[in-house]
C-alpha cells in the first residue's frame, strides 16, 4: 500500500483518526477530511510528528460541490486516488414518534447522501485508471434494530446498500467497494450515549430491557480494530473481495 494516496472523511477523531493512522504507517498518503478544522489538523499534526504522510481537507461531506472541489485539490496535491474510507457520521438518539426532522434529515445528509457524494467523485477518478478500493464504514445497527436508533440504523442501511450496488457497478473497472460494521466501539460517539442506565458495562452485558445483546468477547471495540479491517479490505490481501459486509462488534449481532 507503501505511495498510494487514500481519502479519509472523518478523520479528525474516533474510527476515521484511526484509519487514517494505520493507512499512514502502511506508508499510504493521506487526505485527512472533517468538517472540525481545529481538531482535524491537530490530529493531522500528531500524524506528521510521527512521520507519517498525511494532509487536512478541510470539508463539509453534505454539500457536494466541497467535495467535488475537495477531491480535485486532493489529487493536485498528493497524486492519484486509490483509497477512499467513508468514515464521516453522526449519531442523534431518539424515538420515532418524538424525532425531529431536522435530526432525520442531519443524519441522512452525512452518513448516506456524504458516502455517496465522496463515491461519486472518487469513483468518477478511479474508472479512467482502473483501479481503486471504497470501504464505506456502516454498522451492525444496519441489520439488527436498536431502541431510540431507528433514524441511524435506516441511514447505515442505505448506506451500506448503495456501497454495495456501486460496487456491483464498477467491477467491471477493476474497483472494488467493500462495507466494515463496527459494534459499540470506544469513541466519542459511543460515550455520548452512555448516562446513569446506560453504562460502558451495560454496553457489554446487554440489557434485557432493550432487547440488546451484549458482547460475547466482554470488551468494546477500540478504534484500531475496526481500522485494521478497514485496511485489510483496502489492501491486495482483499483483492479478491467486494460487495462484501464485514462485522467487526465481538460477536455482538451474534454471527448474523
Amino acid at each position: 500500500m507503501e505511495n498510494r494516496t487514500a481519502l479519509v472523511t472523518g478523520a479528525a477523531s474516533g474510527i476515521g483518526a484511526a484509519v487514517a493512522r494505520t493507512l499512514g504507517e502502511k506508508g499510504v498518503r493521506v487526505a485527512a477530511v472533517d468538517r472540525d478544522a481545529e481538531t482535524l489538523h491537530e490530529t493531522v499534526g500528531k500524524l506528521t510528528a510521527d512521520g507519517l504522510t498525511a494532509e487536512a481537507f478541510h470539508c463539509d461531506v453534505t454539500d457536494g460541490r466541497q467535495v467535488e472541489d475537495t477531491v480535485a485539490e486532493v489529487e493536485r496535491r498528493l497524486g492519484p486516488l486509490e483509497f477512499l474510507v467513508n468514515a464521516a457520521g453522526v449519531l442523534r438518539l431518539g424515538e420515532v414518534r418524538d424525532f425531529p426532522s431536522e435530526d432525520w434529515a442531519a443524519i441522512f445528509a452525512v452518513n448516506v447522501d456524504g458516502v455517496f457524494h465522496l463515491s461519486r467523485a472518487a469513483v468518477s477518478r478511479m474508472i479512467p485508471r482502473r483501479r481503486g478500493a471504497i470501504v464505506t464504514v456502516a454498522s451492525n445497527a444496519a441489520g439488527t434494530p436498536r431502541q431510540a436508533m431507528a433514524a441511524y440504523a435506516a441511514s447505515k442501511a442505505a448506506a451500506s446498500m448503495f456501497t454495495k450496488s456501486l460496487g456491483l457497478e464498477v467491477a467491471r473497472h477493476g474497483i472494488r467497494c467493500n462495507v466494515v460494521a463496527p459494534g459499540s466501539t470506544d469513541t466519542p460517539m459511543l460515550s455520548s450515549m452512555w448516562n446513569e442506565t446506560t453504562t460502558p458495562q451495560s454496553t457489554i452485558e446487554g440489557r434485557t430491557d432493550t432487547f440488546k445483546v451484549g458482547i460475547p468477547l466482554g470488551k468494546l471495540a477500540s478504534p484500531a480494530d475496526i481500522a485494521n479491517a478497514v485496511a485489510f479490505l483496502l489492501s491486495d490481501q482483499a483483492a479478491h473481495i467486494t460487495m462484501h459486509d464485514l462485522t467487526v462488534d465481538g460477536g455482538a449481532t451474534l454471527g448474523v
